[in-house]
């Protein structure tokens, strides 16, 4: 029974079933671009055979029928693939992957009620059915021929032979003993017992073995194994793959029951020995620690449980809450005017590290490998490929790089479209990468990296490259450029990012509505992320996206301008300074530069740029930062005042006001007081692209 505040347990069943089935998904197609690499080794092919049955075994739990249907139909044709009776070429590892991402949009459309492909099921059954060279499929119209409703008829006829034996019933003796370690797994006998009475009729089961005394009993050993008759059409490898997940912790006797030794009064041990000549486990003697004997075994996997994300966003609101009252404390302490070598401001200093140190491991159970993002893109790659008739592979690289799981579930969006544009615009047709001297085969290159307390992911192409000449006739024609612009090869490339901008000739399912990379960009700095172009005619282009780790705690330098409290990260500051006299030159009227490091670099009174008032008529009067941006470029920001670096909270500035060119996010200091957080980048762009000395304001003042 159920009712408010209980969950179903079906229902919580269910859920971690299809939370396993993206599991099994993830390690099918994994297996499977392995194969097509040329690593078809047993364990791989066992690894992907393995994961279609799970899942056609749970979906059989749930009355999943159609489900159910192909996956037997996919399995079949792994199995063909593992002994050996199907040789792979290109065309069967394409048949593979089109079933496997068949099979995930089954699972997807069961999970959510949704509607399934008939036709596409049997499109792709006659590909699996192809691969052991099946009779053809029966056209519409025909006599009825035993065809089911999705069309599965010929892969069924690929087994014939297998199906004819298996329509006669025998009977087996089954008999098993679990080890302790299928327990430790969280199986269960009774489960596996349940999956044998679906095969056929289940009959004559006994418990075979003995129970120590309680002084030696150990309640995580196993001691008990079970035997019964099972009578069915299905035929010994059909039975032997209920025991597949077990496989290694259970011992497993299958024998046909006319030549299969009497188990009256015999236990299972007993029976396994005659069969198998498998030893009698040994009852642990009194005061033996069954545990310390298995200490030369192979360690186990790390434990792990499945806790809800809103309990771990719940945990993260309250470390960042916690971190905003330890600044607060701070700040009151030293208002208080207490020495730093007091009890209370060391206890404090205690607190201060704790309270990182608990941010650190909060941040660390929200951080995922990009991998789950990645391997999305694998499907990508070949549904548009398909559309385009183009040939291209996908190359990945620091799949295992870490980060924030708000910012891997932003990032699908941003990848996809930059995957199908470099395919359908940057990758050429076979025939012309070939008269061009390239590979017929295009490869779109997806990689990701930490760098400077960000991660960097770069989508790049072996295509065409970027067509200045024809992306500004375009911009022109479309009225987003003057014909009389003059533009560096940078700036003709970031036109693309402009809303209504398309180079696509025709209207496509892919491109062509001008819709597209404007969306990438801003996603990306609605993540606070920055994303830059780099294309070579005939080479190809790179996509470079900067984003932060974290979307939740930030180490940044607290500065004021204007009268106005900012926070600079701290990934992008170099040194602060103080200038002498003497040390800023005028280039010009207005434009300023100080020599910083052996080379001259820009100075930017932020104050003035953000429209916080005058700023600082004379830079020497105040502080700058030097800061590095995307591509290495530097720049001295000048402020009024630095007032030292803080670990600061991010609040979304656009879910709670709205965005604000220069502004990343906001935070609460200690005090109470809400600070913007600069966004370095786009402050040096819009200082750069203004009149110098009289930049446009990108804040308005209140008032």
């Amino acid at each position: 029974m159920t009712g408010p505040g209980i969950m179903d347990p079906l229902a919580a069943i269910r859920d971690t079933f299809f939370q396993e089935c993206e599991e099994q998904l993830t390690a099918l197609e994994e297996g499977l671009l392995t194969m097509q690499a040329g690593a078809a080794d047993a364990d791989t092919v066992n690894a992907v055979f393995r994961a279609v049955h799970s899942i056609k075994g749970g979906a059989g739990a749930f009355g999943l029928d159609e489900l159910v249907k192909f996956a037997h139909v996919f399995e079949s044709a792994l199995d063909g693939v593992r002994a050996g009776q199907i040789a792979l070429d290109s065309a069967g590892h394409a048949a593979l992957l089109h079933a496997a991402d068949l099979l995930a949009d089954l699972v997807h459309a069961a999970k959510n009620d949704g509607a399934l492909e008939l036709t596409r099921c049997a499109r792709i059954a006659e590909e699996l059915a192809a691969l052991g060279h099946a009779a053809p499929a029966p056209t519409p119209g025909t006599a009825d021929d035993g065809m089911d409703d999705l069309g599965f008829q010929p892969l069924a006829a690929m087994f014939e032979e297998f199906a004819a034996s298996a329509s006669i019933e025998h009977t087996w003796t089954v008999a098993f003993t679990p080890r302790r370690e299928m327990y430790a797994k969280a199986n269960d006998a009774a489960l596996l017992l349940r999956e044998l009475a679906r095969l056929g009729t289940l009959s004559a089961i006994r418990i075979t073995g003995e129970l120590p005394t309680l002084a030696v009993l150990d309640p995580e050993d196993a001691y008990l194994g079970w035997s019964a008759e099972l009578r069915t059409e299905a035929s010994q490898d059909a039975i032997q793959e209920v025991f597949e997940f077990v496989e290694g912790d259970c011992e497993v006797c299958i024998a046909p029951v006319e030549t299969a030794p009497s188990t009256a009064g015999v236990d299972v041990a007993t029976l396994l020995e005659q069969v198998q000549g498998a030893p009698e486990p040994a009852v642990p003697e009194e005061g033996a620690n069954p545990v310390a004997e298995r200490g030369g075994q192979a360690q186990a996997a790390p434990a792990t449980i499945r806790v809800e994300l809103d309990r771990v966003d719940r945990l993260i609101d309250l470390v960042g809450e916690l971190v905003i009252n330890q600044a607060m404390l701070s700040q009151r302490i030293v208002g208080a005017g207490l020495p730093r070598v007091s009890t209370i401001a060391i206890g404090l200093g205690d607190v201060e590290q704790l309270t990182r140190e608990i941010q650190d491991s909060v941040m660390a159970i929200r951080a995922q490998p990009v991998k789950s993002v990645f391997q999305r893109m694998a499907r990508l790659v070949r549904e548009v490929a398909a559309q385009t008739g183009k040939m291209v592979r996908l190359a990945t690289d620091g799949e295992a790089t870490e980060v924030d799981r708000t910012v891997i579930e932003r990032l699908a969006d941003p990848l996809t479209h930059m995957i199908r544009n470099a395919i359908d615009h940057g990758i050429e047709d076979p025939d012309t990468r070939e008269a061009a001297g390239k590979p017929r085969t295009g490869t779109v290159n997806l990689s990701a990296r930490h760098r400077s307390g960000r991660i960097v992911i770069e989508v790049a192409d072996d295509g065409a490259g970027i067509s200045r000449a024809r992306v500004r006739s375009v911009a022109v024609r479309k009225g987003l450029l003057a014909a009389d612009a003059v533009l560096s090869d940078d700036e003709t490339d970031q036109l693309i990012f402009l809303p209504g901008f398309s180079t696509a000739a025709t209207v496509s399912d892919i491109s062509g509505r001008g819709v597209g990379m404007d969306v990438v960009r801003r996603s990306i700095q609605l993540l606070g992320g920055r994303i830059s172009i780099a294309s070579q005619p005939g080479q190809g282009s790179t996509f470079i996206l900067s984003l932060p780790l974290t979307l939740a705690v930030l180490d940044g330098m607290v500065v004021s301008a204007g009268g106005e409290m900012l926070v600079v990260p701290m990934t992008h500051i170099v040194q602060s300074f103080k200038p002498k006299p003497g040390d800023v030159r005028w280039l010009g009227a207005d434009a300023r530069a100080i020599l910083m490091r052996g080379s001259f670099v820009p100075v930017i009174d932020v104050g003035a740029v953000l429209g916080y008032g005058s700023g600082l008529p004379d830079p020497e009067a105040g502080v700058g930062i030097l800061v590095e941006g995307e591509g290495g470029t530097r720049a001295a920001l000048m402020f009024n005042e630095i007032h030292g670096p803080r670990q600061v909270v991010i609040k979304s500035l656009e879910a709670n006001y709205r965005h604000v060119d220069g502004i990343a996010a906001a935070t609460i200091l200690g005090d109470g007081r809400v600070a913007l957080i600069l966004d370095v980048d786009s402050t040096v762009a819009a200082a750069r692209i203004t009149e110098p000395g009289r930049a446009a304001p990108l804040l308005v003042p209140a008032g």
